[in-house]
């Protein structure tokens, strides 16, 4: 059986494009779907993709990867990385290993960016490297 890999994305990552393109770049999130999808294919692994703008569903989908049998997550939890212990405590309480991405570079922006809590479960941090920081992510965990 393929390895199994959720690519779990928060609030707004739908809005990619079209929201504050100097920070997030001009692809879509269909984009982005295209890039993972494309590099699962090329690592032989299989991948379930989810993007939510509720908090407690985001929980649901950690909890859900852990339940079918994962074997690690890639997550970008938005603007929840800066406030949702609920996310670091359902990571944590999974202990799969985890990758945070993020599309722009959080720690050269506002100040209230720079606290992540999913960091401190996460064993691997990407920033700054568009869509590409998702495909960089698989490829980190598929090489465990």
């Amino acid at each position: 059986m393929k390895k199994l890999y959720y690519i779990i994305n928060g609030p707004n990552l739908n809005m990619l494009g079209i929201r504050e393109p100097e920070h997030y770049g001009k692809e879509s999130y269909k984009a982005l779907v295209k890039s993972v999808k494309d590099t699962a294919k090329e690592l032989g692994v299989r991948i379930k993709l989810y993007q939510s703008n509720h908090e407690g569903d985001l929980v649901d989908k950690i909890q859900e990867a852990y339940f079918k049998g994962a074997t690690g997550i890639v997550i970008n939890p938005g603007a929840y990385t800066h406030t949702s212990v609920a996310l670091l405590d359902a990571v944590k309480s999974t202990r799969l290993p985890t990758v945070e991405v993020h599309i722009s570079k959080v720690e050269e922006r506002e100040d209230f960016r720079q606290i992540s809590y999913i960091s401190l479960a996460a064993e691997k941090r990407i920033t700054g490297r568009g869509i590409a920081g998702y495909s960089e992510a698989l490829r980190y965990l598929a090489s465990k």
